[in-house]
């Protein structure tokens, strides 16, 4: 099991976790695994503590950090202020409006406006803001790998990471995609079926996985989109990915990022519960379909702002919808695995499952050869 992709990062198990909670992190770092930061909506100070606490964890284990690279679409630093502006009155009222209606208490205004401002400073994901991420993240002998989740990585990120020796990877969701990462020089590409939560493209992994793997030519692939069991680890090395990449499985877990009522939702739902609108960011993405996200799908209800900001203005929401205790006008990212979650378990708990599952599947395919 341990492919070129995981012996390059000195690894032991082909099983790349993304997550955006430290704890998950060292968790899978330290069971073997690769665990991978996603930090994009991490302060450059925020980073810096969360690297050196999983240091301190993992010690010499190789984990990762995701980032997100706008490109040149996103120039001007705006204040927090500025954003929140920007937010147009009626979208205000349309969220105000359906959860006055639905009985969740509101915020003070003042509370109300001081964690949007801060949540605008998370959510707004500029030039400078990633380079400084990089800047951090490279600056910590312990990473091992950066990943870029939007658009071609940029040509200073591949040449930067890989002046400290640091690996580069990026997410895709087509052949088309593959090609394009493969050609800035990437070092390890992230195929991306459309099962997966958050941002997704169009193509099944079934589809898309050996797709990604003719195209990239040679770099490792990853698979990633509707992984939770042994036997998909064991279709995707089967289907010539050199691993898996996991984000959805780790929210189920108690080190996972959500609290124990937000996980008791995930637990109840099945797989049909994760759907794909544009309400959580701007752009298409798989999230749990709650009373929020049918309002917004709704023939008279707006059109989602563009990112980033959808994403601040959904940040009101759902902290009124959490401090109400209310969470039908909350959702989350989260992929179609979510059926595959029936309760509490812990993040060893889920590898060790994995583990288990892989060599009885290798065995009964085994089996199957041998009769014919």
């Amino acid at each position: 099991m341990k492919t070129a992709a995981v012996a390059a990062l000195g690894a032991d198990l082909p099983i790349f976790a993304f997550s955006h909670c430290r704890d998950v992190i060292a968790a899978v770092t330290k069971a073997g695994g690769v665990g991978v930061l996603g930090a994009a909506w991490m302060t450059p100070e925020e980073l810096e503590m969360s690297i050196e606490w999983i240091e301190n964890e993992v010690g010499d284990k190789p984990f990762g950090v995701d980032l997100v690279f706008p490109g040149t679409s996103i120039d001007v630093e705006k204040s927090p202020d500025e954003y929140l502006a920007a937010i147009p009155e009626d979208y205000m009222s349309f969220v105000s409006g359906m959860l006055d209606q639905a009985g969740v208490a509101d915020l003070s205004e003042q509370d109300r406006r001081d964690f949007m401002i801060e949540n605008a400073q998370k959510m707004a994901m500029t030039n400078k803001k990633s380079r400084d991420q990089l800047d951090v993240s490279l600056g910590r002998s312990s990473v091992k790998l950066i990943v870029g989740a939007l658009g071609v990585t940029p040509s200073y990120v591949v040449n930067e990471a890989h002046a400290k020796g640091v690996q580069v990877g990026a997410l895709v969701g087509s052949g088309r995609h593959a090609a394009k990462q493969r050609d800035a020089g990437v070092d390890l590409l992230v195929a991306q079926g459309t099962e997966a939560g958050g941002s997704v493209g169009s193509v099944a992994s079934m589809v898309l996985w050996p797709q990604v793997v003719e195209a990239a030519r040679g770099v490792p692939v990853l698979a990633a989109g509707g992984v939770s069991r042994g036997s998909h680890l064991l279709a995707a090395l089967s289907l010539g990915c050199q691993g898996v990449w996991l984000g959805s499985l780790w929210l189920g877990t108690v080190e996972g990022e959500l609290s124990e009522e937000m996980r008791e939702r995930l637990y109840r739902a099945e797989s049909e519960d994760a759907v794909i609108a544009r309400v959580m960011t701007g752009k298409q993405g798989r999230m749990l379909s709650t009373e929020y996200v049918k309002n917004w799908n709704a023939p008279d209800a707006p059109a989602p702002l563009t990112w980033p900001m959808q994403s601040i203005l959904n940040g009101y929401s759902y902290k009124r919808a959490e401090r109400g205790r209310n969470l039908d006008y909350w959702t989350y990212a989260v992929g179609q695995v979510v059926g595959d979650m029936k309760g509490t378990t812990t993040v060893r708990r889920e590898i060790e499952r994995m583990l288990n599952e892989y060599g009885d599947a290798l065995e009964s395919l085994m089996e199957v050869a041998e009769a014919e």
